[in-house]
């Protein structure tokens, strides 16, 4: 009975095994649908954590500049290659460690913030990203916040603010938790 056909119960077996199949690849496109959406507001997050880290330290690099320039009009960075190389004394100073890319664009094109006393210089970065951020700048959470919108200034305190018109308390409530 070599060529035999199948008979009625074996032809449903193989109509429930191929059901069973289905439906085993279904659950996994949909397991792996919702980890990919973790992932990329994992890795959103921490481009936004990345984005707060280096913009603040660019902002302390040119608050540092501003304290070595040793005359009482401050004279605020041309250029980013100025926090690298201070060579406005004798032995140059390094403010900033590195040149740090923008996280969401990837590349070292920081927009200068103009310097309210001084044209020619720089008082601030932001991002030219036009990326939407998980996280609110403002108490406004129905408001979309774009990467560009963090600035991240220096001022003559020394004290590095992520927005002149953000209250820090608002950034610190309105940051989603990490648990997420």
């Amino acid at each position: 009975m070599a060529g035999s056909t199948p008979t009625g119960e074996a032809m449903r077996q193989r109509g429930f095994s191929y059901l069973g199949m289905l439906f085993f690849v279904a659950i996994t496109a949909a397991a792996l649908a919702a980890l990919g959406q973790r992932w990329s507001t994992a890795m959103q997050r921490e481009r936004e954590r990345e984005l707060e880290f280096r913009g603040k330290e660019i902002a302390r690099a040119i608050e540092s500049y501003l304290a070595a320039t040793g005359t009482s009009v401050p004279q605020y960075p041309r250029s980013l290659d100025d926090l690298l190389i201070d060579g406005r004394s004798f032995k140059p100073r390094h403010h900033l460690r590195r040149r740090y890319l923008d996280p969401f664009t990837g590349t070292d094109d920081w927009v200068l913030v103009p310097a309210p006393s001084d044209p020619k210089g720089f008082a601030g970065v932001h991002s030219s990203s036009e990326q939407v951020l998980l996280r609110r700048l403002s108490a406004d959470a129905s408001k979309e916040a774009l990467a560009r919108d963090w600035q991240f200034l220096a001022n003559a305190s020394g004290q590095a603010i992520p927005d002149p018109g953000i209250n820090p308390a608002d950034i610190q409530a309105s940051a989603p938790s990490a648990a997420h």
